[in-house]
């Protein structure tokens, strides 16, 4: 563990290429900041190969070794800015209880027309996150002749962080269409950012159509209980299968009520399972990750209620145990339809208590997408209700063609897989 320095964030390279870098975060705590610690982690490509978080509950400590995942370039000095911004301010008074952050920055529509490519839409995203604008909502259609016109809805990131960094709209959007002009060179045409009309660049949710919702979430089971230890009065509660196993035990500690899950490494595993911590208001005392030698992932994490007390009832162990059983086991939902005549690809993932969706979906849906070289017809991204819980639904429309027909059910089973691959691993 590094030296604790006189930093909030420190970042200590690995020496090696295979040598995990260290990242060493010293702190006020407050709820759900190893949350907002892995969802950075995770957006920057990095995967947490070993861990250690401690808190008080007024101070934390956490020290995480990330390796980059394969090809991916990691801005070291963007991520370190990134993880200051959400470490609270020191003198901030401790709040116990989770309350929900609303989406205050103001939401910005920037408009961009160019001649249509495969790996169009993937390029631009990723160009917009570079800029440190997170992408809400985006609408994309292509015209006959050819001619790519794109919506998308953000925020930017330098609205919340170092005043010398912000720009006056108008310089904002001259930099934005710079860094356009020159990523799509002479197929450029010309772009707009501006400030969205009230109602047009609107995050809350609808219902989903009930067509669209048997598609995206029929096909995935619901949990199951057949391993599930219901012991009443026992120390500890259990659910297994498919690979992972969580279980609950108050027997460890005599303060915390211990949160284990064990189950294959993946992209975005850490977040999901602070997320969902987070969600459902539990507190967390000490967390620690570690690989094991199958290179799977081990995650041990010691938590409260709110209050400050032990999760001693056992149907409430029961149903963190589901809950978090299914967050790891399904954290999105990949489906390729049929419309008629033309093919649709559907990637449902779920939005978070605080109201922000999961990171760079866009980005690996599109990479994927440009992998298999299928260009896209029309895109879409919406916020939903899907039986009490808010969903955020990405569209595509796909543009057929006769060397690779979207109709055949293996490409259509390769389409699949392969997008899944590229946002889980």
């Amino acid at each position: 563990m590094g030296a604790f320095g006189t930093e909030i964030v420190n970042v200590r390279r690995g020496h090696h290429q295979d040598d995990p870098s260290e990242l060493t975060i010293n702190c006020p705590d407050k709820v759900g900041l190893g949350c907002d610690f892995a969802r950075i982690v995770f957006e920057f490509g990095l995967k947490v190969v070993k861990g250690d978080l401690s808190t008080d509950g007024r101070w934390c400590f956490v020290v995480l070794w990330v390796l980059p995942r394969a090809n991916q370039l990691v801005q070291w000095s963007l991520l370190k800015t990134r993880i200051e911004e959400v470490c609270p301010s020191i003198g901030v008074q401790f709040v116990p209880t989770l309350i929900p952050p609303v989406l205050s920055r103001k939401v910005l529509l920037l408009q961009v027309w160019s001649l249509d490519r495969t790996g169009l839409l993937n390029d631009v995203v990723q160009k917009l996150w570079e800029l440190e604008l997170t992408i809400h909502k985006v609408k994309v259609s292509t015209s006959p002749d050819n001619k790519s016109i794109n919506l998308f809805f953000v925020t930017d990131n330098r609205d919340t962080w170092d005043q010398r960094y912000k720009l006056p709209l108008k310089k904002r959007a001259e930099e934005v269409g710079d860094h356009l002009k020159e990523l799509l060179g002479s197929s450029f045409s010309h772009s707009e950012f501006s400030e969205a009309s009230p109602g047009i660049g609107d995050l809350t949710c609808a219902p989903l159509a009930p067509m669209v919702a048997n598609d995206v979430f029929a096909a995935v089971p619901a949990p199951t209980e057949t391993e599930m230890d219901r012991s009443q009065g026992g120390p500890h509660t259990s659910l297994g299968g498919e690979e992972t196993v969580v279980t609950v035990d108050n027997s460890i500690s005599p303060v915390h009520t211990l949160l284990q899950v064990t189950c294959k490494n993946r992209k975005g595993l850490v977040y999901d399972c602070l997320r969902t911590l987070r969600d459902v208001n539990l507190q967390v005392a000490h967390g620690r990750v570690a690989t094991l030698e199958n290179g799977s992932s081990e995650i041990n994490i010691f938590l409260l209620r709110a209050g400050g007390r032990k999760i001693m009832d056992v149907e409430e162990q029961r149903r963190l145990c589901q809950c978090m059983h299914a967050e790891v086991q399904h954290p999105l939902r990949v489906v390729v339809v049929s419309r008629g005549p033309d093919t649709e690809l559907l990637v449902a993932t779920p939005i978070e208590f605080c109201g922000r969706g999961r990171p760079r979906v866009l980005y690996d849906v599109t990479l994927a997408l440009r992998e298999l070289n299928i260009c896209i017809f029309k895109a879409d991204i919406g916020r939903h209700v899907v039986a009490d819980r808010q969903w955020e639904i990405y569209r595509f429309l796909l543009v057929d063609r006769p060397e690779l027909s979207l109709t055949s059910s293996s490409i259509r089973s390769l389409l699949t897989e392969r997008v899944q691959y590229i946002l889980v691993g």
